[in-house]
């Protein structure tokens, strides 16, 4: 699949969503920040730029008190009052969890229509993250959003927490892939050491 068109949805208290042509980034949904794209736990996604300027001159706001608000106070946090946790709100009666859950998952499927089209096409959709990994009913609820796109969905397979959730027959392939953060980074920085070390040991021979 590294090969093809991918869309990969890192969903949890932080989401965000990466479309790779043969393996290459092409089109995020993050933007100047992480606070851009899609809801998360505890920031808003996109966000008209306009609502930024009613806090701040309408509201009287201050710029700290706006953006403590959209990295700690918004987001499914915000949208429910309840919580930031997809498992709380999963877990909750109240009609605003709900409203949090429904607008989480149309952006996610409003999203993938972006990226799809700036593939050109989709070969694969892969969910990882906390909300990627441990939510199928989650999963399902995007899944139904792909539909347009080529998925055909397996109910089964999903919720046996199967890594592939699509049926044989659909066009495009779904996936749940686990993220390993820590893993990435540590190998990224196995990388940089080497060449930061020939580095400094130039800049010793130049000073001598």
């Amino acid at each position: 699949m590294a090969a093809g068109r991918v869309i990969v949805a890192h969903l949890g208290s932080g989401a965000s969503m990466c479309a790779l042509a043969n393996g290459r980034s092409v089109e995020s949904t993050m933007g100047f920040t992480a606070l851009d794209g899609i809801p998360m736990g505890t920031r808003p996604g996109q966000i008209d730029p306009g609502v930024l300027l009613y806090l701040l001159s309408e509201k009287g706001m201050t710029p700290a008190a706006v953006q403590d608000l959209l990295y700690h106070d918004s987001g499914l946090k915000g949208l429910s009052g309840i919580s930031n946790d997809m498992r709380d709100l999963q877990s909750s009666s109240d009609p605003r969890a709900r409203l949090a859950i429904d607008y989480f998952v149309y952006r996610v499927g409003l999203n993938a229509g972006m990226l799809a089209a700036a593939l050109g096409g989709l070969d694969a959709f892969v969910f990882t993250a906390g909300i990627g990994e441990n939510a199928p009913t989650i999963r399902a609820r995007i899944a139904e959003k792909l539909a347009w796109l080529g998925v055909l969905f397996d109910p089964a397979a999903n919720t046996a927490g199967k890594s592939l959730i699509s049926r044989p027959d659909s066009r495009v392939v779904l996936l749940v892939v686990p993220t390993d953060e820590e893993l990435m980074i540590a190998q990224h920085t196995l990388v940089l050491l080497p060449k930061l070390g020939a580095k400094k040991a130039a800049e010793e021979r130049l000073a001598t």
